[in-house]
């Protein structure tokens, strides 16, 4: 069997030639903008948007967690000695089903929910809320493991919607505090080098140095990551790769579906629309989700944010 390749540093150590700059491999987040720029993004695309509610609950989300993030509430301070044995290790960080959170994440969920108006959220919501309020700590840290580890039940999916937004400000807080050059990309190259968690879109840029290069955006920590174009985030085929679209659609989004297995990820073109924002347009084409499942393709990872309870995985 070959040996697998070691994956490069965060410095570009292949060739290079006058006028070519490669792209930087690693990217970590700005909690300052990331979940403004989501909100903003969210307020701008709801107008007359068939799921204009929703779109709107989900931009005070996001304005909910900038609040946290910009907050006094902390998020994980990883020694560089720690953070060289992970790298060294071929392991994330930060990883997030196996990371010894920091209580502040608590801190920052009640923050959160505090920053919610419930008053005009549909009942079920709100129901979400007061039962979040209700659990004991032991149980909150129960949920938040269920949840980063796919095995939410059902009757706690509207609750681990809140969560996994409160987590999201904690992993991207403490993914900031990092040395991006003291990272390496993961061998399992989809994941985030960081967190190890999937990507929740990739984005084709039409600025920096290298315009045209594919970035996924990690879903938990929001750092951004240089992955190689046309290639399959879950099986790595290559062969049966295809990129479709809504037909009369501006091509802001399209999605990269695999024949191999089935899967498909979704790519925003930053060349159509420059403010696009991988997390806000990702809630925002839905629509597109669905098309590509009833042709029968999946996710190849599901958004934090669009929660759906699996009480099989429980038993």
């Amino acid at each position: 069997m070959k040996q697998a390749e070691a994956p490069p540093n965060a410095k570009w150590s292949g060739p290079s030639h006058a006028g070519v700059k490669a792209p930087d491999p690693i990217v970590l987040p700005d909690p300052a903008t990331r979940f403004a720029t989501t909100a903003k993004r969210l307020d701008g695309m709801a107008e007359g948007h068939p799921l204009e509610p929703w779109l709107r609950f989900m931009a005070a989300l996001s304005r909910a967690q900038h609040d946290v993030a910009t907050a006094i509430v902390p998020g994980a301070t990883l020694a560089g000695d720690d953070v060289a044995r992970a790298v060294d290790a071929r392991l994330p960080p930060l990883a997030a089903d196996g990371h010894r959170r920091d209580a502040a994440w608590r801190d920052g969920l009640t923050r959160l929910l505090d920053g919610i108006d419930a008053a005009s959220l549909p009942p079920p919501a709100r129901d979400a809320i007061a039962q979040l309020r209700g659990m004991s700590t032991d149980a909150i840290e129960t949920l938040a493991d269920q949840f980063l580890r796919g095995r939410v039940a059902t009757a706690d999916a509207a609750a681990a919607v809140y969560v996994a937004a409160a987590l999201q400000v904690y992993f991207t807080v403490s993914a900031a505090r990092l040395d991006a050059d003291a990272l390496r990309l993961l061998e399992e190259r989809p994941l985030c080098p960081c967190c190890g968690s999937p990507s929740v879109s990739g984005l084709i840029t039409a600025s920096g140095t290298t315009p045209g290069s594919r970035f996924l955006y990690c879903s938990m920590c929001s750092t951004s990551w240089n992955h190689v174009r046309a290639v399959c985030l879950n099986c790595k085929g290559t062969q049966k790769l295809s990129v479709k679209g809504i037909e009369g659609d501006p091509e802001v989004i399209k999605v990269e579906t695999c024949g191999d297995c089935h899967t498909y990820s979704k790519l925003l073109y930053q060349l159509r629309d420059m403010q696009v924002d991988p997390y806000a347009d990702d809630l925002a084409s839905l629509g597109l989700d669905l098309l590509v499942a009833e042709a029968g393709y999946s996710r190849h990872a599901p958004n934090p944010l669009l929660l759906a309870g699996d009480d099989d995985a429980l038993e």
